[in-house]
């Protein structure tokens, strides 16, 4: 029987924690709000790792990681037809475009990101299929998770630290009336400034935008910090609800359901 939850109640980082000490083999298939994850594992190592409808084939990758130029990346489209990405990967290898070890590192890079992305996903259910494996026409990887983990808990450190100054993103945004001249702008800070409009939610700019919360709360704590912004309730509205934490604050309590969820895996 699939192992099944609720975001709510267990963290990504977590689940990956109990997936990598039970060196479990399958698929963690998280439904998100508006997107399905992917993310496959062997003896508890991370072997790949599909969002929603990314293009994750290994022309995308390695184009996206500047290993092939577009000229390369449209002849590689118009000519793979139905090869794999095994067969393509040999095919380049052959060619002498990139090496092996290319391959690989890109995407390890690529799926490690895409777990990152996962992270910050606090709303969503999830369900591990241990009969479910990678397609096979698609090259898998095998990394280690310590690190991911390791790194997964400072991005949510990061996002309840961010959560505590900006409670909720159903709030909107509008301009301070002396806002500072000097400040420089990013391109993703520069995107999001775009969208600021007291009729505009922050949920709603990151649906335009295609920021992660965590993006949007970090973009707009750097706007209310150089005081060019300052948060507002979006006209006629109710007063948002507080985000939900984990079900019990207590430490004994939050321990013992993950122990719990630990001996579930352990015997699946």
């Amino acid at each position: 029987m699939a192992l099944r939850g609720n975001l709510r109640d267990f963290t990504v980082t977590q689940l990956l924690n109990l997936i990598n000490l039970a060196s479990k083999t399958g698929t963690l298939v998280v439904d998100g709000p508006s997107e399905q994850a992917y993310i496959s594992f062997r003896d508890g190592k991370l072997a790949y790792a599909r969002i929603g409808k990314e293009d994750g084939s290994l022309a995308a990758v390695l184009h996206k990681a500047n290993k092939i130029n577009a000229n390369q990346y449209r002849a590689i489209a118009d000519r793979a037809g139905q090869m794999t990405d095994k067969e393509l990967g040999l095919l380049l290898i052959q060619a002498g475009y990139v090496t092996q070890e290319d391959i690989l590192l890109n995407l390890q890079a690529y799926f490690t990101e895409l777990v990152r992305k996962l992270f910050t996903w606090v709303e969503g259910i999830f369900r591990f299929e241990n009969e479910m494996m990678p397609p096979d026409d698609r090259i898998n990887v095998r990394l280690d998770l310590e690190n991911i983990i390791i790194e997964g808990s400072r991005q949510l450190r990061e996002l309840e630290r961010l959560q505590e100054e900006i409670p909720s993103l159903d709030m909107a945004l509008k301009f301070t009336e002396r806002p500072r001249t000097n400040v420089n702008l990013s391109v993703e800070e520069w995107k999001l400034v775009n969208f600021i409009d007291p009729k505009n939610s922050m949920k709603q700019i990151a649906n335009a935008t295609k920021l992660s919360d965590i993006e949007v709360r970090r973009i707009v704590y750097g706007l209310l910090q150089a005081g060019l912004v300052e948060m507002t309730r979006v006209a006629g509205s109710a007063p948002p609800p507080n985000p939900k934490q984990f079900p019990t604050q207590d430490k004994e309590e939050q321990k013992t359901l993950i122990n719990k969820l630990i001996g579930r895996i352990r015997t699946m």
